[in-house]
């Protein structure tokens, strides 16, 4: 079994959120809107050819439906189709991963016209990270795949294939902004990717934690209230789903607090 976790720059409009979830299909697993970040996550799960069919039909109904010049929001983007990443959910078809990768990313240049940056493991032996990707892109990185520069209706995608991931939001209030920015900072590493968001009386650590099994929401948790010099964590927020082995080995009197529950692992969407 393969996943695919679509990041769509809609996260308000319901009627055209229902619309995407149709067009994808049985693969679909979760659906997290968040009007805020102007962004849905759509987490498809499936045999590796229906989860194509079922990505692409998605990817199309986006591209149809949802204008970037029309939207706004914290978080930053690359287009309508932002971040396409396939995932093996058995280490040892990780080649098969970035073969659907690469079909995908084909696929957006010939067919939809989209300008597309790889992301993973790169054909020369290296490996590119997303946050190279946002960084670098129409910079010193230009498209693998589609026309050399985006149009403001649809801008680029990047795909990519990774290692099981967990987003997952921890939103803490009676802070400012900068002291945010500061306590993102500290928490980044090699197993944790953080940004931090203003939302309303709010500020979002979000986290994508890269090595779950190693650094696990738990530790950011931790992590980030010892940071804290002043305000409180409020809660928080698993976007998408998670792996159960990263809910189980965490202590389950903490469960609510950490925002996990068996019910959000990838395990009981697939039963």
């Amino acid at each position: 079994m393969f996943e695919c976790v679509v990041n769509i720059s809609e996260g308000w409009r319901l009627d055209v959120l229902d619309e995407l979830s149709q067009a994808a299909g049985p693969s679909l697993r979760d659906r997290h809107a968040d009007a805020a970040h102007a962004r849905s996550v759509f987490t498809l799960i499936n045999r590796r050819d229906e989860l194509r069919d079922d990505v692409h039909a998605l990817i199309e109904a986006a591209l149809t439906r949802i204008d970037l010049r029309g939207q706004w929001g914290v978080h930053p983007r690359l287009g309508v189709v932002d971040v396409v990443p396939y995932v093996a959910l058995d280490d040892w078809r990780a080649n098969e991963a970035l073969g659907l990768r690469n079909e995908t990313a084909a696929w957006m240049g010939q067919e939809m016209e989209i300008p597309v940056f790889l992301y993973g493991a790169l054909r020369n032996g290296s490996i590119r990270t997303l946050p190279e990707v946002r960084k670098y892109a129409f910079k010193e990185l230009a498209p693998d795949f589609g026309p050399p520069s985006a149009s403001p209706e649809l801008g680029a995608s990047a795909v990519g294939a990774r290692g099981v991931l967990v987003a997952w939001n921890i939103w803490v209030r009676d802070i400012s902004l900068e002291e945010g920015k500061r306590v993102a900072k500290a928490v980044r590493s090699r197993e944790v990717r953080a940004l931090a968001f203003p939302i309303k009386e709010f500020v979002q650590i979000s986290c994508n934690l890269v090595e779950p099994y190693n650094v696990g929401p738990a530790t950011v948790y931790d992590q980030v209230k010892n940071l804290l010099t002043g305000g409180e964590i409020e809660r928080c927020e698993l976007v998408g789903l998670v792996p159960e082995a990263v809910v189980t080995e965490t202590d389950h009197a903490r469960w609510e607090q950490l925002g996990l529950s068996l019910d959000n692992t990838i395990e009981a969407r697939l039963a």
